[in-house]
């Protein structure tokens, strides 16, 4: 049953496709900006109009969608970027919709204050004797106001990445408010405080200023506790769920495979990507059959989709 390609793939049990892959694109000021990330070969901050040629490409090669990010001209501690109607993200969004790609693509928007924030924090900082902290309620407030301004910008998805309590039941309640009752979310149910996040702070400029985001985001160590978040969100009203990150976790990822039968991604992040690429530039790894295993390993898991960095690659395999 192994002895050639033609039987291979006729017993083949899990399978990629294009349209299961989606492109992460960071976003910033300017014109003719494609301004390369060191941590990450091959990826670079693009200004719009760059944006409007990546989603071309994408839409060339079959993918599912984008994954939008972005990187203000200025920050401040209330995200006032993140929620503008003239934030980066908004205008690329608006500028997207009017192309003819933007017909085959998914265009989710991140929900989240990091990128916007002046401390680089998910949430709004307060302070408590000596100590600041990450104010979970007040917080909800700016993630409502940013999920409500990208789907009326034009996001397909609206995808939370803060990891605040009660943040899908706000975004729900908002958005129906709104009468955008239609745009689903896809909710980062199970984000772990991971070391595989650095090249991302890198590319999205969101290092937190002090500390660390260990008292919002999961302990690596929790499965049952990550099923337990997964649960709350479907609850309070997400559609979707995405784990991150990947490879580390892909017993979790099984798990809820296993227990939720909704559409289920996973964000083969940065450090991830970074890994891998740093080994194919020295010759240790060959670069496309461990790309493409790195994917149907994802695929195999559980997940319905798979947002990643190399979508265009594989993609072209494909």
């Amino acid at each position: 049953m192994r002895r050639t390609e033609a039987m291979r793939r006729l017993v083949r049990e899990t399978r990629l496709t294009p349209e299961q892959l989606i492109l992460p694109v960071f976003v910033c000021p300017g014109e003719g900006v494609r301004r390369p990330i060191s941590s990450m070969p091959g990826v670079a901050n693009l200004s719009v109009d760059e944006a409007l040629k990546e989603a071309e490409e994408a839409a060339r090669l079959g993918l599912g969608g984008l994954l939008l990010f972005g990187l203000p001209e200025t920050k401040d501690e209330q995200a006032t970027g993140a929620w503008d109607a003239n934030g980066i993200v908004q205008t690329a969004l608006r500028a997207l919709r009017q192309t003819a790609a933007a017909k085959s693509l998914v265009l989710i928007a991140d929900v989240c204050l990091c990128e916007y924030t002046s401390h680089g924090h998910c949430g709004v900082i307060e302070k408590r004797g000596d100590e600041f902290r990450v104010a979970n309620d007040p917080s909800l407030e700016l993630l409502s106001r940013t999920a409500v301004s990208l789907a009326e910008a034009g996001a397909d998805i609206v995808a939370p990445s803060d990891m605040m309590d009660g943040r899908v039941a706000a975004m729900r309640s908002a958005l129906d408010a709104a009468k955008l009752e239609e745009t689903p979310i896809l909710s980062y149910a199970a984000k772990f405080s991971s070391a595989f996040y650095g090249p991302f702070r890198e590319a999205a400029d969101s290092a937190p200023q002090f500390g660390d985001r260990r008292s919002y985001q999961m302990d690596p160590a929790n499965a049952r506790e990550a099923m337990r978040e997964i649960e709350l969100d479907l609850g309070e009203g997400a559609e979707m769920i995405l784990m991150k990150p990947g490879m580390p976790y892909l017993d979790v990822l099984r798990a809820a495979r296993d227990r939720f039968k909704i559409p289920l991604g996973v964000y083969q992040v940065s450090g991830e990507y970074s890994m891998l690429k740093a080994a194919f530039e020295r010759g240790w790894l060959e670069p496309e059959r461990a790309m493409m295993e790195s994917l149907i390993g994802l695929r195999r898991a559980g997940a319905d989709f798979i947002v990643t960095y190399f979508a265009k690659d594989a993609a072209r395999l494909l």
